[in-house]
């Protein structure tokens, strides 16, 4: 694996080994994929919009860093993270977003104490005009060396545009030969670490779908979406992060003033509850989870949430599920 630093996320004119898939698309704007050995970098025409990065010696899973609303303002905390301009805690737990356990079969993949090993892409990344999308498998080794696997890993991303912004789509299926279980924490799901400006701290604002607001009236609750927003050069932008309605369990939300946002149906005592979840997969089951992000920008109104996630909901229905 070669190191990833953050040279790689120059323009890409300067990426001299990338190689370009472009579709042409109706309008202005199209999704383009740009790959390289150990990352895909996608665009809206000339416009960033975020880095998959499977490939990090310091990180070790897959994770987006860089990630941009429309306008090419960045929304996600720089990676690695600028000393006198960010918070630099957890410099490698909190790239962009990522999807990661701190318990799964008793395994901590979010604190980068096991693996996730990328296999392959079983969908190569393709753009059709305003829609792309790529499947990976990734397989979830234990600490004691990478030839023990926990379970297997096909998930789907989507990525769109939308009037509103780029949505995200993350479809993953787990499954394995046999039984696993996904444990009680805190830090269990799809996780965000936020810009500096938009963070609570720097005037931001985290909402829910019941009107509850920042760390205080959100932490531990659940909701089908949650929101993390501010300003960034006199711009209204934000974060959508939604759940699939199928989802075995409705997320709560591990949510920080400092700009981190977590999508999390595991916990429950840690939240509260009296009993510890515990979510046993049997062997040779398929156990599935789904999120939404939407990387929104608006500069005349308020981004109409609860409008943007029955609009996920929809898109769902029309989308193929990631099989093993």
């Amino acid at each position: 694996m070669s190191k990833l630093k953050a040279s790689v996320f120059r323009p890409i004119t300067a990426c001299l080994t990338i190689v370009s898939m472009v579709v042409v698309a109706r309008g202005a704007e199209e999704i383009e994929f740009h790959s390289a050995p150990d990352r895909v970098i996608i665009t809206a025409g000339n416009q960033p919009i975020a880095t998959y990065v499977y490939a990090d010696q310091e990180i070790s899973r897959p994770y987006f860093a860089h990630v941009h609303v429309p306008g090419a303002v960045q929304v996600t905390r720089n990676y690695p993270p600028k000393v006198g301009v960010d918070l630099v805690d957890h410099g490698t737990f909190h790239p962009g977003i990522w999807m990661a356990f701190g318990d799964l079969d008793g395994q901590d993949y979010w604190r980068n104490k096991a693996p996730v090993r990328h296999e392959r892409f079983i969908e190569p990344p393709k753009a059709n005009g305003s829609t792309g999308f790529f499947t990976v498998q990734n397989s979830y080794c234990r600490a004691e060396g990478t030839d023990q696997i926990v379970c297997q890993e096909t998930c789907r991303y989507t990525i769109s545009i939308e009037p509103t912004g780029y949505l995200l789509i993350c479809d993953s299926a787990f499954r394995s030969p046999k039984e696993f279980a996904f444990g009680d924490q805190e830090e269990m799901g799809l996780g965000i670490r936020l810009a500096t400006p938009i963070t609570v701290k720097s005037g931001g604002k985290i909402t829910d779908a019941f009107g509850r607001v920042n760390e205080k009236g959100i932490w531990g609750k659940s909701s089908p979406w949650c929101d993390y927003s501010g300003q960034i050069h006199g711009r209204k932008v934000g974060v959508l992060v939604m759940s699939d309605e199928a989802n075995f369990r409705p997320s709560r939300y591990h949510v920080r003033d400092y700009g981190l946002l977590t999508s999390n149906p595991f916990g429950q005592k840690v939240f509260g509850d009296q009993a510890a979840s515990r979510v046993v997969v049997p062997a040779n089951e398929t156990f599935r989870l789904r999120f939404g992000v939407l990387l929104h920008a608006n500069t005349d109104q308020e981004l109409d949430r609860q409008a943007a996630f029955d609009r996920f909901l929809s898109r769902l229905k029309g989308l193929p599920r990631p099989t093993h």
